[in-house]
Formats: C-alpha cells, sequence, structure tokens
C-alpha cells in the first residue's frame, strides 16, 4: 500500500550571487513541486563572506521513478535551465539522493 510519507530525499547544492535564492525558487523549486510524487521542496541557504550565497535544494519524493519523471533516466544528474549561466557560479553536475526513515 502506498502512502504520502517521503521515502527518498534529493539534495543539490548550488552558488552564486544573492539573487540566486529567487531564481531557483522560480526554476527547480516550481517545477519540483509540478510533478508528481513530489511531497515537499525547499531552499537551504547561507550567505557566504564573499558576498556569494550557498543554496542546497532539498526536495521529498514518493519513490525513484516520481524522481525519474523530474530528472530525467538519469536521475543523479543535476537539472538545469536555460537562464543559469546568469545565476551559478560553477555547476555541481551531480545530486544526491538519500532514503528516507
Amino acid at each position: 500500500m502506498a502512502d504520502d510519507r517521503p521515502h527518498l530525499a534529493r539534495l543539490g547544492p548550488h552558488r552564486g550571487p544573492r539573487r540566486l535564492r529567487a531564481y531557483i525558487q522560480g526554476t527547480g523549486i516550481a517545477q519540483y513541486r509540478a510533478t508528481p510524487g513530489n511531497l515537499e521542496a525547499h531552499l537551504l541557504t547561507r550567505d557566504l563572506e564573499d558576498g556569494r550565497t550557498e543554496v542546497v535544494t532539498l526536495s521529498f519524493w514518493t519513490s525513484l521513478d516520481a524522481v525519474r519523471a523530474f530528472a530525467g533516466d538519469d536521475v543523479s544528474a543535476a537539472v538545469f535551465y536555460p537562464e543559469d549561466d546568469r545565476f551559478l557560479v560553477g555547476r555541481e553536475r551531480t545530486v544526491t539522493h538519500h532514503q528516507v526513515h
């Protein structure tokens, strides 16, 4: 029997200017929340001494198949958007997934 408890957490780190938070909220977080099987999506942020912001996306999913609907077949690959180059300082090309207990 399926339930709505999170079974999988997906984490993706990002770094960029302070406005990065709003950008990710409008792209990745919005798409996470629109994908069936996504239970929650959050941004974890911290301001860095160099004026940039570090953002970690944290999302909870019902299954790996639900993540696949968002990310494609290679669920460990980060998902990028057309305007990312304007915001991201470097690119983490992979994300991690963790079982939720």
